[in-house]
């Protein structure tokens, strides 16, 4: 028998691996075309599963883990155990060991608030004002105790890095109405960026187009967005067309490059946006009645108010997507709780409630949905660091959230968690039934709404069990 290779019995032998490459190579170049055929990475607009209840979200993110059994979740049951030890089940999911203090009940008073009779803390008296528009989730619950995994678990789904972000997923899924102005806006916080930086509204793996537009809240807007020198119209009609041309011919020359149309279209956005973003923006616009309902003419508010404020000029205008952050990590009060929360609620609970009257007094809450909250919630139980009086440690296993408008059903409580607010017990939420509800509202199935990466479906709740929390739709 022969063993030369390249002998009549050989070719014939392995023949048919060829065959077999090149039909397999025909079928995957067919898959990645229309993969990354014209037009799929755009954002015009795009129809939901169903019809939708909200058609924009406001995302009010409070970095740090706001305390629950201060605000929102009243714990009488912490008075009579005032100044006890913890149990040992909550000493083991303490992260400073060295620090653990005592049962610690709330300094603050709780009221009641609306036609609802909603309870809530003292420390924020507006938002009781609107209470009836809001639906509180007592029973969140999350994975990690640490901040830098809760922020990407709640911002994109799972505790690790590199995935997309809400607004990411949701401008895929739905486009924009606004072509002279970004899908997925944020406002962040002139003092310092949250924790986790900008990856808190990356793309990710999606297309670089859906990842969130940084909007500055103080100065331009946007920086190098005026042209050098003011030309006349049609001369920049005429520079428009030729880099229209000259961008349509590259992109013929390179098909099946999904990031090459990705930023044709950003460039093209950066044009429209020269004078949308301006206006819209612009809140010298505004009565000076809506300025004072933000907050604007005091020191306190001013900042959050004016974010607050560009976040309903912007879905005004038919950006799909805008979030709100908090200055750094503000709501993680390990030490001084008393005086950390009054400085929080003091900064945010007017602009907050002047836009959730905002919106339903010009018909647009009905179509926008709000929702606050932050990475998880604080211990029952007293943290003690040196130099400093009480605060309270991490606490992910029990915490309280909040939707209104955009078909929420307002006035109600959903969920709790146990005596003393430590974990969710009855009618537990996580955070990947937290975004379900989300894109349901939206008009979108949390199952259907996939990204092809690697020939495998990527979704925001990924391989997690996930259900939409429809007790609190109206």
């Amino acid at each position: 028998m022969s063993t030369d290779a390249t002998s009549r019995r050989h070719f014939f032998s392995r023949l048919i691996d060829g065959v077999q490459g090149a039909a397999l190579a025909s079928l995957a170049t067919a898959d990645l075309a229309r993969a990354a055929a014209p037009g799929q990475y755009d954002l015009s607009p795009k129809q939901p599963h169903f019809a939708p209840k909200a058609k924009a979200v406001i995302h009010l993110f409070m970095n740090g883990g706001p305390s629950q059994v201060d605000l929102f979740d009243p714990k009488p049951a912490l008075q009579r155990f005032a100044g006890s030890a913890p149990s040992r089940d909550i000493v083991n999911q303490i992260e400073f060991a060295d620090q653990i203090g005592v049962m610690m009940p709330s300094p603050f008073a709780f009221r009641r608030y609306g036609k609802c009779g909603m309870e809530m803390t003292e420390l924020m008296p507006h938002l009781g004002s609107v209470v009836d528009e809001i639906a509180f989730i007592r029973s969140m619950y999350g994975e990690h105790f640490n901040h830098e995994p809760s922020l990407y678990l709640m911002h994109s789904g799972r505790t690790l890095p590199g995935r997309p972000s809400l607004g990411a997923w949701v401008t895929y899924g739905l486009g924009s109405v606004n072509q002279n102005l970004p899908a997925y806006v944020v406002l962040d916080d002139p003092k310092g960026l949250p924790i986790n930086l900008t990856q808190n509204w990356q793309a990710g793996w999606l297309p670089p187009l859906y990842q969130g537009t940084r909007f500055r809240s103080e100065g331009l807007p946007l920086l190098n967005l005026k042209p050098p020198e003011e030309l006349p119209s049609p001369l920049v009609e005429a520079q428009r067309d030729v880099l229209r041309a000259l961008d349509q011919a590259h992109r013929a020359r390179r098909p099946g490059v999904g990031e090459l149309d990705a930023r044709i279209a950003s460039y093209e956005l950066a044009a429209r946006m020269q004078l949308a973003a301006t206006d819209a923006l612009d809140l010298n616009q505004e009565s000076e009645a809506t300025r004072e309902m933000y907050g604007l003419n005091e020191e306190a508010t001013q900042s959050y108010g004016r974010r607050c404020l560009m976040a309903r000029r912007l879905v005004e205008r038919g950006v799909r997507f805008v979030q709100i952050f908090i200055e750094g990590q503000i709501w993680d009060t390990h030490s001084d709780l008393e005086k950390s929360l009054r400085y929080c609620c003091a900064k945010t609970d007017r602009p907050i409630a002047a836009l959730l009257r905002d919106l339903k007094q010009r018909g647009l809450l009905d179509s926008t949905l709000v929702f606050w909250g932050g990475e998880f919630g604080r211990m029952p139980i007293s943290q003690i660091r040196a130099g400093g009086t009480a605060g309270r440690d991490h606490g992910p296993g029990g915490f309280t959230t909040w939707m209104a408008g955009g078909g929420v059903k307002g006035g109600t409580i959903h969920g709790s968690t146990d005596e003393i607010g430590y974990k969710a017990v009855e009618n537990r939420v996580s955070v990947h039934d937290f975004h379900a509800t989300m894109l349901h509202l939206l008009g979108l199935r949390f199952r259907d709404l996939a990204f092809t990466r690697h020939s495998l479906p990527e979704r925001l709740t990924d391989q997690y069990p996930a259900r939409v929390v429809s007790e609190i739709l109206a």
